[in-house]
Order: structure tokens, then C-alpha cells, then sequence
């Protein structure tokens, strides 16, 4: 659940929250939250927007209506938070051509803008990357570059929208996150690592080259956006999500450790190019704190992230 204080003073308060994008994964798990922290009044208080019309359903069997995203500018609601999740992420962007990627995350983008600019929206919220700090990396992959360069723009064009009309933005650069919904299960290294420990697998960590990753849990993160949403000192707030460093080696034997599962077997490295792919978090811990949010250990985040993951399979 939210950290308390932060979810007793949403159930207080009476702004509408209008979710864009909350099919995926961050916006299930933000509405699973939110109905946490507002109950029955979720219905009233909470609208959802994506791609397409569709029942979303929660953990505890709660059915959500989902309208297409160019619904939300009709949204009626005298106050408005808005969290936009909604962006075709980088696996789309290795399977359409660029111009194809571009033109669908611009229309996104300009849906939403155009509901921000007209609506009574108060703050915002825009999920970006970590894939943002790849936009101009010659290592990166293309497809990771052309994402990250997109949520950059994304950041500016949001930034610019709470300058400009005397709003709030909050602008998160979501680098790797646990908890409930998590999804891609192959691609997402902390996912494999604990299917193959639920399975009683060996858990196996291929890469050649040493990898660090932080993560923090999603039920932490979305407290400090809340939080920093009701701030009023600057127009515009930017952060990094944080976590403590580690070697997916080391990551591997903190799930095994904390699931009861096997070895862990690490390939001998042979690339001397490390992956970094961590957020700062000196900023992050330190907002954090000063909003008396505490920090969710690792060994937590894998026991709740893994009780996700067992519901999946039963």
C-alpha cells in the first residue's frame, strides 16, 4: 500500500485522478494502490484511459472501465491529478520502423497535452525512462536511443506545459521498479531470476559483461510522486528513481537467498564494459525522506513481487 500518511491524504482530499496508460503495468499497479487507499470511492475519483475500451480487473476482482485515451478530454471533474503512463516503450520500437514509432508516441503525446491544456488539470505526473540518459549514447542500441530520445522530449514538452499555464509537473525517470503487475517476466532480469527460484531452478545470470541495476518498490515510488504532487514550490519537479547499486550477480543471490531457492550460476565475465543502468539515487533518497516515506528493502520487494508472480501461475 501507499506509505499512510500520503494515502489518508489522498482519501481526504477530492481531486478526480485520471490515469493515461493504465493498462500497463505501472497503471494497474497505481490503480491496485489507489483502490488501497480510496476503497469504494475509487469509482468516483478514479477514470482510466489507453488504447482501446477494456474491463481492467484488479487483484481483488474490482472491475475497471478503460476508455480510449482521446476520451479524456472530456473528462467532467472540477479538480484534476494526472498520471500519464501511456507511451509505446522500447520493445515497439524495435518492431515498427522509426517513423512509424515516432508518429504513434507524438499522437499520444499530443492527445494528452491537448486534455492537460484544456482540462482544470492542477499537477501531472509523467512517467519517464532511465532510457532517457541513452537518447545520445553511441552504445546503446537504436531502438534504445530513439526511446530515449522520445521520453525526453516528452519531459520538455510537459515541463513546458506547467510553465507555460501556471500548473505542476512532476517529471520521473523510472529506472527499474518491483511489485505487483510486474510483466515481461523474461525480459526483466529480477522477474527471470525469481521464476527460475519459484521453480527451484538454478538461477542463471548470462551476461558477460558486470551489470548494475537498482530497483525500488513500485508501492514506494508512486508515494513520493503523490507526495510530490501536492508540493507547490516549483512549477516543475524532475527525479530519478534510486535504489541501492548491484551486480545482477549479487541481485540473483538476494532472491535466491529470500525464496529458499537454488544456486546461483554466474557467467565468467569477458566483456570489461560494464552496464549501468541506475538512477541517482542521492536526489531520490533524500526527497524521499523528507516526505517520511521509507524505504522498501530488496528482500521485500522480491517476497511481494513474487506473491504477484505465484498468483499469476495458480
Amino acid at each position: 500500500m501507499l506509505e499512510p500518511a500520503i494515502a489518508a491524504a489522498l482519501a481526504a482530499d477530492d481531486q478526480h485522478i485520471a490515469v493515461a496508460g493504465a493498462g500497463g503495468w505501472i497503471g494497474l499497479a497505481t490503480l491496485d494502490l489507489l483502490e488501497q487507499a480510496l476503497g469504494d470511492r475509487i469509482a468516483d475519483r478514479v477514470s482510466c484511459y489507453g488504447s482501446a475500451t477494456r474491463t481492467l480487473t484488479l487483484r481483488s476482482g474490482r472491475e475497471l472501465q478503460q476508455a480510449p485515451l482521446g476520451a479524456l478530454k472530456m473528462l467532467d471533474a472540477r479538480r484534476i491529478w494526472l498520471l500519464h503512463f501511456a507511451f509505446q516503450t522500447k520493445d515497439r520500437a524495435e518492431a515498427m520502423s522509426e517513423q512509424a514509432y515516432r508518429a504513434v508516441n507524438d499522437a499520444i503525446s499530443a492527445t494528452v497535452l491537448e486534455a492537460a491544456t484544456t482540462l482544470p488539470v492542477e499537477a501531472m505526473f509523467v512517467a519517464s525512462s532511465g532510457a532517457a540518459t541513452k537518447a545520445n549514447d553511441p552504445l546503446a542500441s537504436p531502438a534504445m536511443r530513439l526511446y530515449g530520445q522520445m521520453k525526453l522530449d516528452d519531459e520538455d514538452r510537459f515541463a513546458d506545459w506547467a510553465r507555460v499555464h501556471g500548473r505542476r509537473t512532476v517529471i520521473g525517470r523510472i529506472f527499474n521498479i518491483t511489485g505487483p503487475y510486474i510483466n515481461k517476466h523474461q525480459a526483466y532480469a529480477i522477474a527471470n531470476f525469481i521464476m527460475d527460484a519459484l521453480a527451484d531452478r538454478p538461477i542463471a545470470v548470462r551476461a558477460p559483461r558486470e551489470v548494475y541495476r537498482a530497483y525500488v518498490a513500485i508501492r514506494e515510488l508512486m508515494s513520493l510522486i503523490f507526495a510530490l504532487m501536492a508540493g507547490r514550490s516549483t512549477p516543475v519537479a524532475r527525479f530519478d528513481s534510486g535504489g541501492e547499486a548491484m551486480e545482477l550477480g549479487g541481485v540473483a543471490q538476494v532472491v535466491a537467498r529470500t525464496l529458499d531457492g537454488g544456486s546461483v550460476e554466474r557467467a565468467p565475465i569477458t566483456d570489461p564494459v560494464p552496464d549501468r543502468y541506475i538512477g541517482d539515487d542521492t536526489v531520490y533518497a533524500a526527497l524521499r525522506r523528507s516526505h517520511g516515506i521509507k524505504a522498501v528493502t530488496l528482500d521485500r520487494q522480491i517476497i511481494e513481487t513474487a506473491d504477484y508472480m505465484r498468483g499469476l501461475a495458480a
